[in-house]
């Protein structure tokens, strides 16, 4: 991951260029048999054999997928997808970049999972390219952490199954907890998914039921990835739901200063003081990130600052601020263990 650049994590690209429809279906349908638009149609590379799970229905931002047997190809399209998807015991054979990491890269909480299995990697974030994904001929796709655009479901439903981001919620807002179910519900996996998350919500009553200060206290969560610019995330954030789930409270001003639909507050460094709360994390991807952060003269007044009550967190090396920006069934369990400690020792 670049230092010289805001990792994607923190701040999601929402822009994805136009797709044009008609030359992609085009090619699409040639590359993986045809279908009728929609995806209620059975892909080609859809398994013949069924599972007790299957018919499934699954809802979403955009209709309802009905998948038909179990799958055998699945291609992740959400950021953080292919935790889940791994988790309940499929490889992904294709996903999107994030960290310029490769989603099979180091991340200490998947790459076991992963193996010597390597996924295609097909588009970076919201942008993807169709012509990989279809020459992959999955049976589906999933885009739960995603912004997952209308036009570029109708155009993937033309030859597969979809199951676009969560219904109800905001692109990249919906908990780990419903993009889980979704996904397992997808796979014909209900059963281990609801195993899988009550262990997840176990690990957080735990750290609870052992710091019950933690209930008592705010906390913030944090980023600057340029000098005067700073970012505090909102409650939708995989990021704050994490450390809501820990127990703290989090600051509902953030959630007022953020635009409709954002998962971020952006503040001038005249704004800082909104960030003087009990706890405050900073995500940070450099050294320099931190001592910039700290050396801001309306920073230093802050009495967050004054009585040591923050905390400057990596993204990687270790890989503490990814886990926890991933906020995923694999991930929490390593986010937790590095966390705690660091939590605790703040008086």
């Amino acid at each position: 991951m670049s230092t010289g650049t805001r990792p994607a994590l923190t701040r999601l690209v929402r822009n994805v260029p136009r797709v044009a429809v008609a030359a992609v279906a085009a090619l699409t349908l040639a590359a993986c048999g045809g279908g009728d638009g929609n995806s209620e149609t059975k892909s080609s590379g859809e398994s013949g054999t069924k599972s007790g799970a299957f018919p499934v229905k699954v809802e979403h931002k955009y209709g309802t997928t009905t998948i038909e047997s179990e799958p055998k190809k699945v291609v992740t399209l959400g950021l953080s997808d292919q935790d889940a998807v791994l988790a309940l015991g499929v490889k992904p054979v294709g996903a999107v970049d994030w960290f310029k990491e490769k989603p099979y890269g180091k991340w200490p909480w998947a790459k076991g999972k992963w193996g010597s299995t390597k996924p295609t990697i097909v588009g970076e974030r919201d942008e993807y390219n169709m012509e990989k994904i279809a020459a992959l001929k999955p049976d589906l796709v999933i885009a739960q952490y995603s912004g997952m655009k209308k036009e570029q479901y109708d155009t993937l439903s033309k030859f597969t199954k979809v199951v676009a981001q969560p219904k109800g919620s905001p692109d990249y807002g919906a908990s780990w907890q419903v993009m889980t179910r979704q996904i397992g519900k997808a796979l014909g996996k209900e059963a281990e998914t609801k195993k899988l998350i009550s262990g997840i919500d176990a690990r957080f009553k735990a750290v609870r039921d052992k710091h019950p200060e933690f209930a008592k206290k705010t906390l913030s969560v944090a980023d600057s990835f340029e000098a005067g610019k700073y970012s505090a995330f909102t409650k939708t954030d995989p990021k704050s739901i994490f450390f809501s789930e820990l127990g703290f409270k989090l600051k509902p001003e953030i959630d007022k200063l953020a635009k409709p639909g954002a998962n971020v507050a952006d503040l001038s460094a005249e704004k800082l003081n909104v960030l003087d709360v009990d706890r405050l994390v900073w995500v940070t991807s450099s050294t320099e990130a931190n001592d910039r952060i700290k050396g801001e003269p309306l920073y230093k007044k802050l009495k967050v600052h004054k009585d040591k009550r923050d905390l400057f967190v990596p993204y990687q090396d270790p890989d503490v601020g990814a886990a926890f920006s991933f906020n995923t069934v694999l991930s929490i369990p390593y986010a937790i263990d590095e966390i705690e400690p660091m939590l605790a020792d703040i008086k």
